[in-house]
């Protein structure tokens, strides 16, 4: 991969990662109500699981789709099934201390998973192979993946910062049930703008 192909590649997966989307708005919610160290388990899972789905993408899963055609109205079904169960658990997210029981955020193996189901990490995927990776050849998917691993963790932790520092500002149990039922409604509405493109 040439350095000027490296540094347009770089450009777009700071674009893609950072701009909010269910991973992002998962982690800033995740921030707020459980703070940075025990979202670490979810940071990871993100910022590792969508590099580790890039591979296989890369390596053409993506043609299953355009072989068995029934693959996509069945993914699509999954994604918004998954999406409004975890609207539903941001919404209704108490941090630890809170009554007797504990909240958790999402682990390592749920936030890689939940990449597979994820609308806007499919694009985001199909999108940088096209791009970057046309040839199909492996060292190009692995540029792809790497990118996407180190751009990834540096925009999943800010986003769980961000959240953390929220959490400040939201001292009373009614502002955070605001902040998680709103990070909820987000959710649900990027979902809704990813699923009105396609």
């Amino acid at each position: 991969m040439t350095y000027e192909l490296l540094l347009a590649l770089a450009g777009f997966v700071f674009g893609t990662v950072f701009t909010p989307g269910p991973n992002n708005l998962m982690l800033m919610a995740s921030g707020a109500n459980f703070g940075f160290h025990k979202t670490i388990p979810h940071l990871l899972g993100v910022a590792f699981g969508f590099p580790l789905m890039i591979l296989p993408v890369g390596l053409g899963v993506m043609h299953l789709f355009d072989a068995f055609p029934v693959l996509t109205p069945v993914m699509t079904v999954l994604s918004v099934a998954y999406m409004l169960w975890l609207a539903w658990k941001i919404a209704n997210a108490a941090p630890p201390r809170e009554g007797g029981a504990e909240g958790r955020p999402l682990s390592f193996v749920q936030a890689c998973a939940f990449q597979w189901v994820n609308p806007k990490a499919w694009a985001m995927a199909l999108g940088a192979i096209t791009l970057y990776a046309a040839s199909r050849d492996l060292s190009a998917i692995l540029w792809v993946s790497g990118t996407y691993l180190l751009i990834g963790c540096f925009s999943a932790s800010t986003w769980t910062m961000l959240g953390q520092q929220l959490r400040r500002l939201l001292t009373r149990p009614a502002q955070l049930r605001a902040f998680n039922w709103t990070m909820a409604a987000v959710l649900l509405a990027s979902l809704a703008a990813i699923l009105l493109q396609q």
